[in-house]
């Protein structure tokens, strides 16, 4: 690999950047980006060895879009409409549904690899890169079969390389389970935020009193609205699903609060203990 574009030099794409100039010093990383401060700033971190723009993209080996899901149907089109035949072209999305929609009739489908990496952090922007983000981390792949097996493997190489694990699914399935392992919990974070903000703006102690519990719960709400807004609209349907039952869980819960049923609400923390071997070695 002599040629990595990044397409968003943020969290994600960033960490990707900076891992694969660890493993491959002489490659050369170009950065595409909307905001030129984060070109700038990913430039002045080492992120990037040089700014780009599409007009770059057939020299391109590899390319990694890491942007807001609405924006990646856009740009998946373009990126295919402009890279050489052995170029592989992956996207980190946390919806892969709509996304592999779009392609699925490209004359480039076979450079296309459908990825979504279970990593990051709440913070954004090129500052927000780390080095080993995707070590011992999840990558689930997408469609696999409509990607030409030699620009599987060089992904799959790279992949492994990262020390990522591989899982296989189909688009539909990765949506609907994402829904409940991961888009869940960021709008019950951001809600959990809301819900204490509106309060605090009564009771002005009430930070005063926030200890780790609350600071780790409500971490998610600090992600940003422009990169979850759209996952939250283009997967409406399974995360409308998920709040359904989840917001069903939290009545059932209060309810039994309300009957002074105190011996069920320990059974149901008791049960939902389980979920202690169920996440046991996730890092």
């Amino acid at each position: 690999m002599k040629n990595i574009f990044i397409i968003g030099t943020g969290l994600i794409g960033g960490s990707f950047a900076l891992d694969i100039k660890a493993l491959h010093p002489d490659c050369k990383v170009f950065g595409i980006d909307t905001t030129e401060a984060h070109l700038d700033e990913a430039l002045a971190l080492g992120i990037i060895d040089e700014k780009a723009d599409f007009e770059a993209l057939h020299k391109a080996d590899v390319v990694i879009i890491a942007i807001p899901v609405d924006a990646t149907l856009k740009v998946l089109p373009e990126v295919l409409d402009r890279v050489s035949d052995d170029a592989i072209v992956f996207d980190a999305g946390s919806t892969k549904e709509d996304i592999c929609a779009v392609v699925k009739s490209h004359p480039k489908r076979r450079n296309y690899l459908a990825v979504h990496p279970i990593a990051g952090t709440e913070h954004s922007g090129p500052k927000a890169a780390i080095k080993d983000l995707y070590k011992h981390k999840t990558n689930i792949i997408c469609e696999v079969e409509e990607t030409a097996f030699k620009l599987q493997e060089k992904a799959l190489k790279l992949f492994s390389d990262l020390g990522m694990r591989i899982r296989y699914m189909n688009p539909k399935a990765h949506d609907k389970h994402i829904a409940y392992v991961s888009h869940l919990s960021h709008i019950s974070a951001f809600m959990l935020g809301k819900t204490v903000i509106d309060k605090e703006r009564n009771e002005r102690d009430i930070f005063d009193m926030a200890g780790s519990g609350f600071a780790s719960t409500v971490r998610l709400a600090k992600s940003s609205p422009a990169m979850w807004s759209p996952i939250f609209n283009q997967n409406k349907t399974n995360v409308v699903e998920a709040l359904d039952e989840y917001i069903n869980n939290l009545k059932h819960f209060k309810e039994l609060m309300e009957a002074q049923d105190f011996n069920e609400v320990f059974n149901e923390m008791e049960k939902t203990n389980y979920i202690k071997e169920i996440l046991k070695g996730i890092q």
